[in-house]
């Protein structure tokens, strides 16, 4: 494995973070002027200020009726599901969380999620995984790596570079250059072989499907998605469950997960609320900042299932399904997708200043129309975040929703296919954003006027 430069790494997340930490700052008041232009004297307003921008534009349709964009914006799809890769195997299905990783030579890599249950097409006969049925059959989730080059997008090769897990969901990428995936499902034996609802690790740079080691110390839950703090080492985790829990684990030797190390949860101070659904009364208002504490848990390979519920007997916060996450310049944002009083999408904001970390409802939708269950989560080079909608309604109108600095939201893409969007990430010079479309699967690369900002 080569793992990315912890330097490069730091500069290209705080460049993208650098802007979107005036997420609270209002513009400042029209100037004004005395004199005596206006008739009787008085005062004279000076020019409004210029509003900042929101968004990319409007959105054109799509000749090819599959994915539309604001003017300045093209897209080309790099892979679809039942494709022919390198390792003879077809393209699984179920395309969900991705990451990009630059590789030597001029290579990317970008190593990508499905979420498959047992019973699924793995794309071929699967020779060896994690687990297996218990009739023998390797399960087909986990993941596939796509090599290719970071001048033409040209795809080199695609292979299979994890297997045998169940529902792989999202995860996230870490300082030194692998893919932590994350299993949404906690399938105990019987019908399997093994425990399941852990995280695994893929490095970047593999050539090839790697061995699948459980790390079990980070929780056996129902993951949905993992951030590094490149500052401390320390994991976040999100919970795909209507009470789901924000977890940190912090390991034993920083970047060495293998190691085990310990978990925690996100709790108010004693006596404040533990509900951050905002379901039932407004514990939250955007822009609001809480302090916040941590309470540990124990025996995180919870043979019982029970995490969350033990977390919660402690004061742990509640959340309504908590999904896609992503980590700045000490501070990280994640989604909710089901919380706020509408039901229909929070965003939270946590600064993880050392002995003062800080809580933040960032934005709670209103609208379905303008952000309606929030999943995957990047963040584009002028700072303005991008999450993947998927929907629960039919016909489906999945779309890539953006909140500017200041909160507002806009639209950056609509996918005219009946399935959700996922796996967003940007290469590690900031000009392509990867996008899947989840079922039937495609892997998109879009450019455009990324810098407009």
């Amino acid at each position: 494995m080569q793992p990315l430069d912890r330097r490069r790494f730091l500069s290209a997340t705080s460049a993208a973070f650098g802007a979107l930490a005036l997420a609270n700052c209002g513009s400042g008041g029209s100037s004004g002027a005395s004199g005596g232009g206006a008739a009787g004297g008085g005062t004279v307003p000076g020019p409004s200020p210029t509003p900042a921008p929101i968004g990319y534009g409007a959105l054109q349709p799509d000749a090819a009726g599959l994915l539309d964009l604001p003017a300045g914006f093209s897209y080309r799809v790099l892979s679809r599901v039942g494709d022919t890769m390198s390792d003879a195997l077809r393209v699984p299905d179920n395309f969900d969380g991705m990451g990009c990783f630059a590789l030597p030579g001029g290579k990317l890599a970008l190593v990508r999620n499905h979420e498959l249950s047992p019973g699924a097409d793995g794309g071929g006969a699967l020779p060896a995984g994690y687990d297996a049925t218990s009739a023998g059959t390797v399960l087909p989730g986990g993941t596939t790596t796509l090599v290719l080059d970071a001048a033409t997008l040209a795809v080199e090769r695609q292979f299979r570079s994890l297997t045998g897990t169940i529902r792989n969901c999202a995860g996230g990428v870490t300082p030194w250059g692998t893919w932590l995936t994350c299993e949404e499902d906690t399938t105990p034996p019987g019908s399997v072989q093994r425990d399941h609802g852990y995280v695994f690790e893929v490095p970047a740079a593999a050539s090839g499907a790697v061995s699948a080691v459980p790390l079990k110390a980070m929780g056996r839950f129902r993951h949905e998605a993992a951030v590094v703090d490149p500052a401390s080492g320390a994991v976040y985790l999100t919970e795909d469950q209507g009470d789901g829990l924000l977890y940190r684990f912090l390991p034993a030797s920083p970047g060495n997960l293998a190691a085990g190390g310990r978990l925690q949860a996100l709790a108010m101070p004693a006596g404040a609320t533990t509900d951050a659904r905002n379901w039932t009364s407004q514990d939250f208002t955007a822009g609001q900042w809480h302090a916040v504490r941590w309470v540990d848990l124990t025996d995180p390979e919870s043979p019982a299932d029970d995490l969350r519920q033990r977390g919660l007997a402690q004061g742990a916060l509640r959340f309504a399904r908590g999904e896609g996450i992503h980590m700045g310049v000490g501070e990280l944002y994640f989604i909710s997708t089901s919380g706020g009083q509408a039901q229909l999408g929070q965003v939270w904001r946590l600064s993880l200043a050392a002995g003062a970390e800080r809580l933040q409802l960032f934005y709670e939708s209103r609208d379905a129309r303008e952000f309606f269950y929030g999943d995957n989560v990047t963040i584009a080079p002028d700072g303005q975040l991008l999450i993947c909608e998927d929907q629960p309604t039919s016909p489906l109108d999945n779309h890539v929703r953006g909140l500017t600095r200041t909160g507002q939201p806009f639209t950056l893409a609509r996918l005219r296919l009946q399935t959700e969007l996922a796996g967003a990430c940007f290469s590690p010079d900031g000009k392509v954003l990867f996008l899947n479309a989840y079922s039937p699967g495609r892997t998109f690369a879009i450019t455009g006027p990324w810098q407009h900002l």
